[in-house]
This record gives C-alpha cells, structure tokens and sequence, in this order.
C-alpha cells in the first residue's frame, strides 16, 4: 500500500511555555480535501507553519508521500511539490499580474538568475493559463497593486499552482472575500483537487464553504486535535458544538455553533 500523501505524527510546538500545538496526527491523501477548523487561538496557523516550514516542531514528524521533509525550509517544499497560500495575500504590488506569476515560474523552473526580461518571454504561455485558469487573463498587463482583494486572492492561488503542487496548504483562502468570489474561488480549488489528483488542507473560519467542499474536518481546540470526520459527522458531534459556542459562527443546517 502506497503512503498518504501527508503525514503528520505526533506534532508539538509551544511560545514561551505556551503549548500551541499538542501532539497533533493525521493523513491526508492525495485527491483528498480535508479543512482544519478550530476558535480562535485554537492553533490553526501553528500547525499550517510547521507542516509550510515557516516553524520547526519540537518534536513529531512530517512526511510527504513517506519522505521526511519535518523542519524542511519552503525553498525545499516548493521543490517537492508543495504549494501554499496565506490569510494574508501578498504579491509584488509595483509587478504586472503576469510578471508576478512570472517570478514563481522562474522559481519553479530553477532560473531566477535569468533576466527578468528574458523570463518574462520565456514563460509567458504558462502564465497566461494559469491567469485563464483562475479567472484573471483580462487583468494580465495590471499592477497587481491596483487589484481588488478578491483578484489578489486568485493571483495568489495562481502563484501557488506555478510549481504544480502535489499538495496545496491554503490557510484562511477566502478571508476579506464577498459570499460570491468564496464559492467560486473554493469550487475551482476541489475541481482542480479531483483533477489534478492534488491534495489540500485549508483552513477556514466560514463552516458553509467548510461542509461544501470538504471531504474530511479536523478540529483543533487549545492545541489538541479533538475531533475528525466527515463534514456531517463534524456538525453533529456535541463537543465541536460545545467549543464554538459565543464565537459567532453558524453550522449550516443547525444553530449558531
């Protein structure tokens, strides 16, 4: 039997005293979407740090495909095959949409020492399809500072697709976007999961687009993974309940959670 596509054993990570990641395990496979939920403090973004190699554990182990990449740099990832989008979206603001893409191609490529000039001829087709592939081919020759925050959450899908990611880390994807641009940018990433046989872990605060798109819900509270399963699973265990009660969020189908 062939190993999963990600594996997380046994991961810790504690801030001066503070455990904010407490023996956290689980598999994801590749095709697989699974979304990590959890309050407020309930150590999501830690978790997505160790497993993107913005953070190193203090103990547990990461795997990809059955190679060890725990603590690996994201240099080394991208080279694995591992993409990643962030809660807050940052591009090159002075850049043309197409040259930002065109800097993630060259990276991709192992050619940054080219110039710039160069690259941007050189990769121009790749970047118009992924430009078309998201939805942003008519914003091609914009600063990608001039874009609406929706368009900047696409370009950064885009730019983590440049390397063609085995497995994607979306963390917060559709955060500051309207309740349209959400659906749409979430229904293209699990269309591009199923075709592309590419897995994703996201992280999201909105349980509607959660029970949508996932295939799986791993619940973090205070550091500890509590709960797992199917997204209906999910919404009807009592203890997920218990744990969002007073932050404001709803699970669709039921009451304020």
């Amino acid at each position: 039997m062939s190993p999963p596509l990600l594996e997380a054993i046994g991961l810790a990570k504690a801030y001066g005293g503070v455990a904010a990641v407490r023996d956290v395990s689980f598999t994801l496979a590749a095709g697989e979407i699974v979304a990590l939920i959890g309050p407020n403090g309930a150590g999501k973004s830690t978790c997505f740090s160790l497993l993107g190699g913005q953070a190193k554990p203090d103990a547990g182990t990461v795997r990809l495909t059955g190679q060890e990449i725990t603590g690996a740099p994201p240099r080394r990832l991208f080279r694995l095959g591992v993409g990643r989008t962030f809660q807050i979206a940052a591009t090159f603001a002075s850049m043309s949409v197409r040259e930002n893409l065109a800097v993630a191609l060259l990276s991709h490529h192992g050619a940054l020492a080219r110039p710039f000039g160069f690259a941007g001829r050189a990769h121009r087709q790749e970047a118009d399809a992924l430009l078309r592939l998201v939805g942003l081919a008519d914003q091609a020759e914009r600063a990608s500072g001039e874009l609406a925050y929706g368009d900047i959450k696409r370009l950064e899908l885009a730019l983590a697709l440049a390397n063609g990611p085995r497995l994607l880390l979306m963390d917060e994807p559709t955060a500051g976007m309207a309740s349209g641009e959400r659906v749409a940018l979430m229904r293209l990433a699990a269309r591009l999961a199923r075709e592309r046989d590419m897995g994703i872990l996201f992280t999201e605060h909105d349980m509607d687009v959660v029970f949508e798109h996932a295939d799986r819900v791993l619940v973090l509270d205070r550091g500890t993974l509590i709960a797992q399963g199917s997204p209906a699973a999910i919404r009807a265990d009592p203890h997920v309940r218990a744990i969002y009660l007073g932050t404001g969020l709803t699970f669709a189908g039921g009451a304020d959670a």
